[in-house]
């Protein structure tokens, strides 16, 4: 049984800076709720055939797996994929301009449970799909409160003698 999740959500940031920081993967545990760490197996910065290694906590299990970058359109969209563990992953980002300087991110996750995962398969659909709109709207809460913090330092160093 296939999972398919498609979660869309807009950011009122311009587009390069939401690709840049959500496609940058040690960004990852600051806006995914699950993940707990990431680990270079590749030298940075993202690119096609990067390697990297994230620890995550999913459904009470604690999983380590190693995706490559497989596509990378700068601004526009990547992808990696994991052949690794019960559950092989595709995953996808993204990014297109909306009005006001917003961008419209799209997450996807595509995959084929194997083994003990195909048990689990009919409730993992809406469990990522939960995932995937709280790390969107955290990832929302994250870039939008950047931009409203630079106005203020600004202010705070102009005033400075």
């Amino acid at each position: 049984m296939a999972v398919h999740v498609v979660t869309e959500i807009v950011i009122n940031r311009p587009r390069g800076q939401v690709a840049s920081y959500a496609g940058d993967p040690s960004n990852a545990p600051r806006w995914y709720v699950n993940i707990e760490s990431v680990d270079w197996k590749t030298p940075p910065p993202v690119g096609v055939g990067s390697r990297v290694a994230f620890v995550a906590h999913f459904l009470g299990r604690k999983l380590a797996y190693t995706y490559e970058i497989v596509q990378l359109v700068a601004g526009e969209r990547l992808v990696m994929r994991t052949a690794e563990g019960p559950f092989p992953m595709e995953t996808t980002y993204a990014w297109t301009p909306e009005p006001n300087s917003s961008t419209r991110m799209t997450l996807r996750n595509c995959g084929e449970p194997a083994g003990f995962s195909t048990l689990i398969a009919p409730i993992m659909k809406p469990a990522m799909r939960r995932a995937n709109r709280k790390d969107l709207a955290k990832l929302k809460a994250v870039l939008e409160s950047q931009g409203a913090e630079k106005p203020r330092l600004r202010a705070r160093v102009a005033r400075q003698p």
